[in-house]
């Protein structure tokens, strides 16, 4: 039931929880640095905060874009189309981003930001760990609110538990046949019966190649139907209610995990003053585990090596990689080691 647009500004473009989940999230980024720099926990000026944001806010949004490309849907790279912003990579108020390739975008942005200011790059690297966390949580909120990356069927289709989450975007993959049992709501839209099976009867005439006037056709009165669920219309809820399948909340799993979970795991190992890049190794190393944990709960991508889905392969690389960075930086001289508990530099050897 829940409207992805908080407020609508035109046709194309909206005031979106998504957007705003971002927002918010860098927000609280700055924060959690301002407070770093303001009492002492970090050799960054309050002032090269606002610098180190910049940085990191287009780190996120070129990263998180360019991989949601790569990793996830080429055809982004490619598809040009006559409607601003014309370049299908840019249309992010679509929606379409991942967070692994946000977290490489954001490590480019760190290092670059960290030779401009002279600063040890792999201690921003663990302030930003911490930061990031609000951020992760509030976009799989956001994934949630926005109705992507589903999670996986329950097998249980005649009581699911009550926390099972239908999607009516679900619609939008049925059959002809499905979508004829629509024709006792259609009108909700204004829309005929008789004209809704008269177009349907059209698609299926020629399945293989539809009329495309119709096909759109049918395509937008269903996203009517979906913007009427959204609104409340309880004749269309309770309609298409037993018709949709339902699902693991796996946004809400995730968002949990790489949120407050993520976050407490790094603070308690922080309770401790560490060399500089350790607690961004234990950032990987945490995210990566409980990434392919709760991948277990989502719809899988086509599966890459050894039945693992394309999140959880990259998974794997960061809890390696986490792994090494946490015994490498371990064993590094540095004189710097910072604490969440007791402000100021500490030289003593610490991992």
């Amino acid at each position: 039931r829940i409207d992805p647009v908080i407020f609508p500004i035109t046709e194309a473009f909206a005031v979106r929880w998504y957007g705003l989940s971002y927002a918010v999230g860098f927000l609280l980024a700055w924060l959690i640095f301002r407070w770093f720099a303001k009492s002492g926990r970090s050799p960054l000026s309050v002032t090269a905060v606002g610098d180190l944001m910049f940085y990191g806010i287009i780190g996120v949004m070129v990263g998180g874009r360019v991989g949601y490309a790569v990793f996830y849907q080429p055809a982004l790279l490619y598809t040009f189309t006559g409607d601003f912003p014309f370049w299908d990579l840019l249309a992010i108020n679509k929606g379409g981003m991942a967070s692994h390739g946000g977290m490489l975008g954001v490590l480019v942005a760190i290092w670059l930001f960290s030779r401009r200011h002279q600063v040890e790059w792999l201690h921003v690297l663990d302030v930003g760990a911490l930061a990031a966390t609000p951020g992760l949580f509030l976009g799989r909120m956001a994934n949630f609110i926005n109705a992507e990356l589903w999670g996986r069927p329950l097998a249980d289709q005649t009581s699911p538990p009550w926390w099972s989450v239908k999607y009516p975007q679900e619609m939008h993959q049925w059959s002809v046949d499905q979508l004829r049992q629509l024709r006792d709501v259609i009108g909700e839209v204004n829309v005929s019966s008789s004209e809704w099976n008269a177009t349907l009867n059209r698609i299926a005439a020629d399945p293989e190649a539809p009329p495309a006037d119709a096909v759109r056709w049918v395509a937008r009165r269903t996203q009517e139907l979906i913007e009427a669920v959204q609104a409340g219309n309880e004749t269309v809820i309770e309609t298409i209610r037993p018709m949709l399948t339902a699902h693991y909340p796996s946004q809400i799993l995730q968002a949990l995990s790489d949120g407050p979970i993520l976050a407490g795991v790094l603070a308690l190992v922080w309770l401790r003053p560490r060399k500089p890049g350790v607690i961004a190794g234990t950032f990987l190393l945490t995210y990566g585990i409980l990434r392919i944990s709760t991948e277990f709960f989502r719809q899988p991508d086509a599966a890459l090596l050894f039945g693992l889905s394309r999140g959880q392969v990259l998974s794997v690389a960061m809890v390696l990689l986490g792994v090494v960075m946490i015994v490498q930086c371990t064993r590094r001289t540095s004189e710097l080691a910072v604490t969440l508990v007791k402000p100021g530099r500490d030289t003593r050897a610490h991992a």
